[in-house]
Formats: structure tokens, C-alpha cells, sequence
């Protein structure tokens, strides 16, 4: 099996208009200027022992909420930074976009209505290029599909 680079990865937003069940089919694709996109995903857990056990504790994975947060230099006449950035006053479904992950394989999709916070779109030192950074996080699980056709 081979290892795929971090830059096949695909990341996308696209606008949320309130009401919306699905994305439309345009997606505006993050990666202009972007030099990194960490994995922020939270995972809830319970800890139980049980008595048909020796007492030890079982994890429960209860809630999980996944998470991207795409970094780098910010241009603001890129389309899904621009969208990013017009949403940082906003708030309550101000804040919601798609958001539309595609796996650096090309053969798996994660789609789902998403929350944008901790947006930077325009911030450093003053000799620096200015940054841009964000957290995307998945309202709910996101809808998997299977892309590989198999």
C-alpha cells in the first residue's frame, strides 16, 4: 500500500443558504496559498465497567465531531478564502457553510453542513505576508460516499 500526499486531500466549501438540505454542485476548492489543514476532530468518551468483565473500563466513543483547520497566507481574491472571510462578523447559520472533504486517494467524500470558527483572515507581523487560518468543524457526521466505482 502507498503513501499519498497531504496535497491530494481535497477541502471545499460552498456558501449555506438556512433551510438547505443539500449542496448545490459548485465547490470552491481551499488550497490556494494553504500549507497545512490539521485534523481537530473531538471524540466524546464514557468509561464503564461491567460485571460480565474483570472490572476493568470500556471506552465508548459517544459523540464524534470532526474537524479541519486549513492554515497559511491569506488572498482575499481567492473564492473560498473570500467566503470564509465574509462570514468572521457573523453568526448563528452567518457562520455555516458545506463543507465537502475528498480523500487523497481519490476514492471516499465527506459532505455535510459544517460551522466556521476562529477565522483569521488578515493578521502578523508587519514585515510578514498576512495570515489566514480557520476551524471547520461538521455540524453532524458527514454523508460518506464511495467514489472508487468498485
Amino acid at each position: 500500500m502507498g503513501k499519498n500526499k497531504n496535497a491530494l486531500r481535497g477541502h471545499f466549501v460552498q456558501k449555506y443558504t438556512p433551510g438547505e438540505d443539500a449542496p448545490g454542485e459548485e465547490w470552491l476548492e481551499l488550497a490556494h496559498q494553504i500549507s497545512t489543514i490539521g485534523d481537530d476532530t473531538q471524540e466524546e468518551t464514557e468509561d464503564t465497567a461491567f460485571y460480565d468483565g474483570d472490572g476493568t473500563p470500556e471506552t465508548t466513543v459517544i459523540s464524534v465531531a470532526g474537524a479541519y483547520t486549513p492554515e497559511g497566507y491569506y488572498d482575499s481574491s481567492d473564492p473560498a478564502q473570500a467566503l470564509i472571510a465574509g462570514l468572521k462578523y457573523k453568526t448563528g447559520d452567518g457562520r455555516k457553510v458545506w463543507h465537502r472533504v475528498v480523500s487523497s486517494d481519490g476514492k471516499k467524500e465527506w459532505v455535510g453542513r459544517a460551522t466556521v470558527s476562529a477565522i483569521v483572515a488578515g493578521a502578523g507581523d508587519a514585515s510578514a505576508y498576512e495570515t489566514f487560518s480557520c476551524n471547520i468543524r461538521f455540524d453532524r457526521i458527514p454523508e460518506e460516499t464511495d467514489l472508487s466505482g468498485e
